[in-house]
């Protein structure tokens, strides 16, 4: 990377979001302002271990030269038609995401909660027009803890109060189950259910690994009561867990996948719903829509994604390297290190309370150069971009190794 342009300090830029940003995060103390792979640098030149990689948005690294190039070349021809008008990426882009995916086509849209919110409306006018479920009753049963966006449809349906508290009244439709329980699903889905919408690995609550089954046992119990099982694959998905779906894991196909995150490398936002026909065939124009969803850059980027993924090679470095992380996490194991979850390059770390909370270890990271975010309590979530070394995540679990012994 080459230095920085110099401008105001880390403190002043700091200083000046108070007045004019609205209070909706609460960043860690860094001021970035180039990247490249798995390294950023701040505004002073200070450079940085990315292990969180925008929440999976960047799986493939800053600045991939592959996705940078694509979105190039797509820049000097053509950027936003609208859906009013054909362009000449979006074929070729669907086509290709739902060769991986397995299914049949793609809802394209912009934003992971539109994806969410898209699978939603298509699983109840599936349950409409395909399962024949009376109008207006339909049911969707989603997991406690989960996290699939902050619209206000979302958080209805959230268990978490700060995401929940003073944006009601909130849509019906929903039941709640506690995760990775078998029976408590099947007590919750009826007649009325449309879908079982669940993500495969709970990312937001920790990276939650659910109970080797627990993802047959739902698209089993989910085909018997002729309901869509809906994955929320949106962190989960391209490449995270050594495979290019989470479902993987368990040989199961889902009847819609949700995506978005790294479906845009890091440079716009692209998200889809991935479906069989049957149900996505359901929408007819004019029920569903999206100014920007499908435009051609992000067509473009999408489809530079889907080609980087369709070698494997990024799917087997996760793997690879992932039995890397598991070892040296299970390495700190009583050394600060009171429990961990891993899949992939892809772990929420929970810290000894005595030693800090998960934004105090997250800031003692910080300076030392390693950037991660905490979660509940003392759990610090690790998701460094698939083209990290081995070195470097060497390195980076050597340095939470030295926060830890410098908290006890």
């Amino acid at each position: 990377m080459t230095a920085p342009v110099r401008t105001r300090s880390s403190e002043d830029l700091i200083r000046a979001e108070g007045p004019v940003l609205a209070h909706n995060y609460h960043p860690l103390p860094v001021v970035v302002a180039r990247a490249e792979g798995a390294w950023v640098e701040d505004v002073e030149g200070r450079r940085y271990l990315d292990m969180l990689a925008g929440y999976s948005a960047l799986n493939f690294g800053h600045r991939n030269p592959a996705l940078i190039a694509a979105a190039h070349e797509q820049l000097d021809r053509l950027t936003l038609t609208s859906r009013a008008f054909h362009n000449d990426r979006l074929a070729g882009f669907a086509e290709r995401l739902a060769a991986l995916t397995g299914l049949d086509m793609v809802l394209p849209m912009n934003t992971g909660a539109e994806a969410v919110e898209s699978g939603i409306k298509v699983a109840r006018k599936w349950a409409y027009e395909v399962k024949g479920v009376p109008a207006d009753r339909a049911t969707i049963v989603v997991a406690a803890e989960n996290f699939h966006g902050r619209t206000t449809t979302i958080v209805g349906f959230s268990t978490d109060e700060t995401a929940r508290a003073g944006f009601g009244p909130f849509a019906p439709g929903f039941r709640i189950v506690p995760y990775n329980d078998l029976a408590a699903l099947e007590a919750a889905v009826d007649e009325t259910t449309a879908a079982v919408l669940i993500e495969p690995i709970q990312g937001e609550a920790g990276v939650i690994i659910p109970d080797d089954g627990y993802l047959t046992g739902v698209r089993e119990l989910t085909r018997r009561m002729n309901c869509l099982f809906v994955a929320d694959e949106i962190q989960s998905g391209l490449g995270r867990t050594g495979r290019t779906l989470a479902v993987e894991h368990e040989r199961v196909v889902p009847d819609v996948v949700l995506l978005g995150k790294a479906l845009g490398g890091g440079i716009v936002p692209v998200s889809a719903v991935v479906a069989d026909r049957e149900v996505l065939g359901v929408l007819r124009p004019g029920e569903h829509g999206s100014t920007f969803g499908g435009n051609p850059l992000a067509a473009a980027v999408g489809t530079a994604v889907v080609e980087l993924l369709e070698t494997g090679a990024f799917q087997r470095r996760a793997a690879e390297l992932g039995t890397v992380l598991r070892d040296g996490l299970t390495g700190l194991v009583g050394k600060g290190v009171v429990g961990f979850r891993a899949r992939g390059l892809w772990a929420g770390v929970d810290i000894d309370p005595a030693l800090g909370t998960g934004r105090e270890i997250s800031a003692r990271l910080m300076n030392e150069g390693v950037l991660v975010k905490d979660t509940h309590g003392s759990t610090i979530r690790l998701a460094p971009p698939l083209t990290i070394t081995e070195e470097e995540l060497l390195d980076a679990l050597s340095t939470l190794e030295r926060v830890l012994v410098g908290a006890a």
